[in-house]
């Protein structure tokens, strides 16, 4: 690295990582706002439009072609913009989300939004990684930022047993996480994922590399929520306010995953000896995962922890496509997390308005939102249209996501795996479609007390993303041009 040409390339790598160092400025700027005019009306709304900001610039770098920046640290263009389209979608979400949700429970702080663009900008920063060192600074800008919003409902006792619970084990994967990377770069004297395969073939601490490898894959399958690290998942999401636990469930699981996916393409995916151990061993975790997962979710009234279980459980899909290890599965992962991320902020937002436990919903059962669905159609309609897609009904856009992970897996002659995957989908249809029938099939009478004198106002800004997302599920499944881009990164 040779510190001397910095000057000549400056343009280049303030282009690249544009979005990084905007959301970060602002962020600033938002918590400096927050400290001499505490909790104004207007951050959310000037976060809300950084965020856009930073979402169309990376849609205009999404057909270019992938490129590095910052030495190499980071890529830029075609996948990594892509990635950073799923992440800043789902930030924007989640603000305009948050902004009325937070108002009506008292916590509309501002450096909320500030710890939301820090995490964001963590979140690019990990999703777009070329580096090692990268992935652990974005991972850890990430996760510090998440810590925090996770108890930001400081007088609940259930929020800050989650967030301290969060913290404790995320503390402790990302000691798996670090050491992992030290003994890879030991083996391989390389932090560059590109780098890897060359320092593989000679190197002769072959063993040594194995054990950094699986030592770095536990830090990514505690952050994806894989099984047997998905203990925080379902207490995580379920403590924290129900807008940012949509945040958490979408934006940092496709960054997490987007680091995963470019490690194994750029490295450890192109080792040609010792490939068959990580396969097999994903294999096993994602078999793990979307069977645990999904019977898991099966005993759940809480909705919360019902979506809990089955974040889980698409964690598993995704690992799917990941044991192929074809440039067409990582495609499938990728165009999947942009489906995945559009079911879970449309789901977490709807359940984020029908709360009326007064603890962000972690006590309130489905069964008490009896009828529910007529009494406010909007909520109904675009929640049936979620429950539809996550399920995998033809033609929305989970049916589509779940052939893009699930078709590479056969291909690559997985297919026992994509069957347990198929069969887990048709199961998962029980517990997805009983939100359906408490909506819409059980009489409003036996709602509970609350819910039958409470009117759940939407906000114009609420509505505005289920809609949206539900748009997105209806007509992103028929245009092909978005599958065959993702697939276009990785040829």
């Amino acid at each position: 690295m040779e510190i001397s040409g910095a000057f000549d390339s400056i343009w280049l790598d303030l282009t690249g990582g544009a979005s990084i160092l905007w959301l970060s400025l602002v962020g600033i700027i938002v918590l400096v706002w927050d400290i001499f005019r505490n909790n104004a009306p207007p951050i959310p709304w000037v976060s809300a439009i950084a965020v856009l900001i930073a979402l169309a610039y990376e849609l205009t770098k999404v057909i270019e072609p992938t490129s590095t920046a910052f030495f190499s640290l980071i890529q830029t263009g075609g996948v990594a913009s892509f990635i950073s389209v799923i992440i800043l979608f789902s930030a924007l979400g989640s603000i305009l989300l948050c902004a009325p949700y937070l108002k009506g429970i008292g916590r509309s702080y501002g450096e909320i939004y500030a710890l939301m663009l820090f995490a964001t900008s963590g979140m690019i920063l990990l999703g777009t990684a070329n580096n090692m060192v990268t992935v652990f600074v974005g991972l850890e800008t990430m996760s510090i930022a998440l810590y925090i919003l996770t108890g930001v409902v400081r007088s609940d006792e259930g929020a800050l047993e989650s967030a301290l619970k969060y913290f404790l084990l995320g503390a402790f994967a990302t000691g798996f996480f670090l050491y992992g990377i030290a003994l890879i770069y030991g083996a391989t004297e390389t932090m560059y994922f590109s780098g890897l395969a060359a320092g593989y073939s000679v190197t002769d601490l072959r063993p040594l590399f194995w054990v950094g490898v699986a030592l770095f894959l536990v830090g990514f399958m505690f952050k994806v929520g894989a099984v047997p690290f998905h203990m925080w998942t379902p207490d995580v999401y379920q403590g924290a306010p129900t807008p940012l636990t949509g945040f958490m469930a979408t934006a940092s699981k496709a960054a997490a995953f987007a680091a995963l996916i470019l490690v194994l393409y750029h490295g450890i995916g192109a080792l040609e000896l010792g490939g068959a151990d990580w396969q097999l061993a994903i294999a096993i975790i994602a078999l793990l995962t979307v069977v645990i997962g999904n019977i898991l979710a099966l005993t759940q009234d809480n909705v919360k922890r019902m979506l809990a279980y089955s974040s889980i459980a698409h964690a598993g899909y995704v690992l799917i496509a990941l044991v192929a290890g074809t440039n067409e599965a990582y495609a499938g992962a990728v165009y999947y997390l942009l489906i995945y991320a559009l079911m879970n902020i449309g789901a977490f937002g709807a359940i984020s308005l029908l709360e009326w436990d007064g603890k962000e919903g972690r006590s309130q059962t489905l069964d008490s939102l009896s009828g529910i669905g007529f009494k406010r159609p909007l909520i109904g309609i675009t929640m049936a249209i979620f429950m539809f897609s996550l399920t995998g009904f033809p033609p929305l856009g989970g049916f589509f996501g779940k052939l893009a992970v699930f078709a590479p897996a056969v291909n690559a002659g997985f297919t026992w795996l994509a069957l347990v995957g198929i069969a887990a989908s048709v199961f998962s249809g029980y517990y997805y479609l009983r939100v359906l029938y408490v909506f819409w099939m059980k009489p409003a009478s036996e709602a509970d007390p609350i819910v039958q004198s409470s009117s759940f106002p939407i906000p114009r800004s609420s509505s505005i993303v289920l809609v949206t997302c539900a748009i997105l599920l209806l007509g992103i499944g028929l245009i092909p041009g978005v599958r065959d881009l993702t697939l276009s990164f990785f040829i």
